[in-house]
């Protein structure tokens, strides 16, 4: 028995409706595949120039130094008040490191945009950290290039009508990590302990994509480079048993006080000391980097050059570290745009440099690398991303289990001073701002 026409028109109707949503579904994936390679082409692109501007910013500052030793003293607090009001006027979630932000944004992606990885925050943010650098101040630019990645990602897949969810926002934060360190291992990394909480399967391959893009466009303009310069020396299994526990505990202790009083500066410490007047506590905090570095000739900027002298071996201030510690600690109560990504790298070298006066006999970088590794886990508590970061930026494979054996030594250390994790602690306080 054959179909009567009202049937046949019915089935083809429902033919051409099945036929119209697979090519629907099929032009969305590939949307959404473009968008991913045309975020990621981009913020290898992003992160490379946001790296030479800071450069740029960071000379400039320095050829100010050469030539006049106590203009900071001057520049310094006034650049702090100038950077923390344009900030609080215009873009109050540029603050800080950036992470935390991106944190922020996983729990509501599809609004993300709005402010915390808006084109208007991302812009500021860079413009900021690279002026905190050219008047001196302790940030580094690793944690803004994660926000700046997550924000063009965003866009990107607003762009080409694409949903923006949690694995966009991880991706973009991922591709930003691997392109500002030229290390695609510690991108991947970084996105499963620190951003993705809940890791799923199906953001692996999303992730590992964008990271790729990203750093080979990074690598691509910038060269192949190692980050802090090749390191080949090793330490015998009989120092490793001593050093790592040592300078796990020790850099974990420092690492995680950091954290700690990081935190109890955003949770109204800070309010407390200036009495609500942000523009007083930044002044308050720019003569103290200043005089700081004054002091030391050391502590500006990201550290990057210090860190990578006293690995190689330079003769370097004991109190390179403490003084680092200080001029971070107080930059980050400031409240300024600025990563602390490679100030607690700095920090870490100048531990190792202390570390290196207990086993003077010991190679110098070994012992520096195993000290930058245990207080960048105290800090950021991602040990594997430590052991990757202090691997990839220095071709040290031959120390990877010393590294980790401290990395996981300085993990346990840390909860005993801060339980809480610093970037997801200070992503609530976004998270509280956005809901009043």
């Amino acid at each position: 028995m054959t179909d009567s026409p009202p049937a046949k028109r019915h089935g083809v109707l429902r033919r051409a409706r099945v036929l119209l949503r697979r090519r629907r579904l099929t032009a969305q994936v590939w949307r959404g595949r473009a968008a991913i390679i045309g975020g990621a082409i981009l913020v290898g692109l992003a992160a490379i120039a946001f790296a030479w501007s800071a450069d740029r910013a960071n000379d400039w500052f320095n050829l100010i130094v050469a030539r006049r030793w106590w203009l900071p003293l001057l520049i310094t607090p006034a650049g702090y008040v100038l950077i923390v009001w344009i900030t609080n006027r215009f873009a109050p979630a540029a603050r800080g490191s950036g992470i935390p932000q991106i944190i922020a944004a996983k729990r509501d992606p599809a609004n993300a945009t709005a402010d915390l990885a808006s084109g208007r925050t991302a812009a500021v943010k860079a413009v900021l950290t690279a002026a905190a650098l050219a008047v001196g101040g302790s940030v580094g630019r690793e944690g803004p290039t994660v926000q700046l990645g997550a924000t063009i990602m965003a866009y990107a897949h607003r762009l080409l009508r694409v949903p923006i969810n949690a694995s966009v926002l991880v991706a973009g934060a991922a591709a930003g990590v691997a392109a500002a360190f030229n290390t695609p291992l510690a991108g991947v990394a970084f996105a499963i302990e620190e951003l993705a909480a809940a890791y799923e399967q199906r953001m692996t391959l999303l992730v590992m994509t964008a990271v790729l893009i990203a750093g080979m466009i990074a690598q691509g303009v910038a060269g192949d480079y190692v980050y802090f310069g090749i390191v080949g020396q090793t330490l015998p299994l009989a120092m490793v048993v001593i050093v790592a526990p040592v300078a796990g505990i020790v850099g974990g202790v420092c690492g995680s006080l950091f954290a700690r009083l990081t935190l109890w500066f955003a949770r109204g410490g800070a309010r407390r000391i200036s009495g609500g007047r942000p523009l007083l506590l930044a002044a308050i905090s720019g003569v103290i980097v200043a005089a700081v570095g004054v002091l030391t000739g050391t502590t500006w900027g990201t550290g990057y050059g210090a860190a990578r002298a006293i690995i190689g071996g330079s003769d370097s201030s004991l109190w390179f570290g403490p003084a680092k510690f200080v001029s971070t600690l107080a930059t980050a109560a400031a409240g300024l745009p600025g990563g602390i990504f490679a100030p607690s790298l700095a920090t870490g070298a100048g531990l190792g440099n202390l570390l290196h006066a207990i086993f003077p006999g010991q190679p110098t970088g070994a012992l520096v690398l195993l000290a930058m590794a245990g207080y960048f886990t105290g800090v950021v508590r991602a040990p594997l991303t430590a052991v990757i970061i202090m691997s990839e930026t220095t071709g040290s494979r031959g120390l990877m289990l010393p590294l980790l054996a401290t990395a996981l030594i300085a993990e346990a250390a840390a909860g005993l001073v801060c339980r809480e994790r610093l970037y997801h602690g200070l992503a609530l306080g976004f998270g509280q701002a956005e809901r009043k």
